[in-house]
């Protein structure tokens, strides 16, 4: 072999070499639209940990839009080192198509939630049509923005808090389905994910009321002004889930496994789960919870198992076509 091309050899090699350095020193997070400024603090944070434990440099990418639509696009190739989404059933989804692994929920603590949060209510500043729990949202005139739930988490916990709203209070699975029923007649416009929501509701001026997590609060306070909204914590409200996986398909190209591993391993330390609590995300630290007392009002929850079975269960029964959904909602029907 000449110098030259031995130099030229070597001289690829080294990039080569470089660039799988650089893959294995970069992450990709594909998450849900609302968790975009929580996972901004927290890769802050992560990245310094990381730095000051391994003496490694690394770089976290994020990408956001409505879960689904994400889930989707992860299914579909986008190559993200790990998932964090807002419902179970997209992570399912893409367990099983073999693109996380099939046993995710234990991976890590609490089914691999390492936070939860709740659905409740963003209204005008000052309450305008003096909207408190779910039934005032299907009062005539009052017009009620939220996420759809065939495209986002966000869209499927407000329809199933609905609906366990209904039947908590001694309702029965049919009047839960009229109640639902009579809620979506309200509904102007199906959004795309929880920042379309939020961006119907106060740059579009489209609404009275926006049905959303309770993190989105903090949110618009800090993209819109504090005072914009005020937050009505309903009667009952139910439990999200926030659950995260590594995606085994991309880590196993990339070489990633491990800071994969050790990035969702962080979202239950002490650190990350008190920058959840300032992004009004509820941790499942109960010291960090107790804390931040003054942020999550007490609230009683019920869980998606207590009326639905799973959120697989629900999904089949309510959100895949033809489903409970699809016969309760006409678009432009009122």
């Amino acid at each position: 072999m000449t110098s030259l091309k031995l130099k030229t050899l070597l001289a690829s090699l080294a990039l080569a070499a470089s660039g799988m350095a650089a893959a294995q020193n970069s992450l990709l997070n594909v998450s849900y639209d609302v968790a975009r400024e929580f996972y901004k603090d927290y890769n802050a944070a992560f990245t310094a940990h990381y730095k000051k434990t391994t003496g490694q440099d690394i770089k976290i990418d994020q990408s956001h839009a409505g879960s689904s639509a994400q889930a989707r696009a992860v299914n579909d190739g986008l190559a993200a080192d790990v998932v964090t989404m807002n419902t179970t059933t997209d992570v399912q989804f893409l367990a099983d198509n073999g693109v996380v692994a099939k046993d995710w929920t234990k991976k890590f603590p609490h089914d691999a939630s390492p936070t939860t949060s709740t659905m409740l209510f963003l209204v005008r500043n000052g309450n305008p049509k003096g909207i408190k729990d779910w039934e005032d949202l299907i009062k005539p005139g009052v017009q009620v923005i939220v996420v759809n739930p065939k495209t986002g988490g966000n869209g499927r916990y407000a329809y199933l808090a609905a609906w366990g709203a209904i039947r908590e209070k001694g309702g029965t699975e049919a009047q839960a389905a009229e109640f639902v029923s009579k809620l979506y007649k309200n509904v102007p416009v199906l959004a795309k994910g929880g920042r379309d929501a939020t961006a119907t509701f106060l740059q579009r001026n489209q609404g009275d009321v926006l049905i959303t997590f309770e993190s989105e609060v903090v949110s618009i306070d800090r993209e819109f002004g504090a005072g914009k909204v005020d937050a009505i914590y309903p009667s009952v409200s139910v439990v999200a889930e926030n659950p995260v996986a590594v995606v085994e398909r991309t880590v196993a190209k990339k070489g990633t496994a491990q800071l994969a591993k050790a990035y969702l391993d962080y979202l239950y330390s002490d650190e990350a789960q008190e920058i959840a609590a300032k992004h009004a995300i509820r941790p499942r630290s109960e010291a960090v919870l107790k804390k931040y007392a003054d942020t999550f009002k007490p609230l009683k929850q019920f869980t998606v198992a207590k009326y639905f079975g799973s959120l697989t269960e629900a999904q089949k029964v309510h959100f895949n076509d033809g489903g409970q959904f699809d016969k309760i909602y006409t678009p432009g029907a009122k």
